[in-house]
């Protein structure tokens, strides 16, 4: 069962946006190898930080509205949300220990 909860366009601004703490959307897609690469280690960071982050995943196939509204024309992409603002981005696979540093800056 994946900590991650699963956002598409309709639920985008309610889960992310109006987000009381800092939220990581995982941007990508299930045909993406190194998405699926950072799938495990989204999910190990939802249980770590379980009481002080929130993180979501959005398919970008399944939600182009929101894909675009945020420029993503490569996955994967994480943005880093906080009080309704993309505070940072990072793209592509990067270690855990990378994800860390940027999480624990905005905490």
């Amino acid at each position: 069962m994946s900590s991650m909860k699963k956002v598409g366009d309709a639920e985008f601004d309610n889960e992310v946006v109006s987000s009381d703490r800092l939220t990581l959307v995982d941007f990508g897609a299930d045909w993406c190898g190194p998405c699926r690469k950072l799938h495990p280690i989204m999910d190990e960071l939802a249980k770590e930080y379980n009481d002080q982050i929130k993180v979501c995943e959005v398919d970008v196939g399944d939600s182009p509205q929101t894909a675009m509204k945020f420029g993503i024309t490569s996955v994967p992409q994480l943005l880093f949300f906080k009080n309704g603002m993309v505070k940072d981005t990072i793209v592509g696979l990067l270690p855990k220990s990378k994800i860390e540093e940027k999480i624990e800056k905005y905490l």
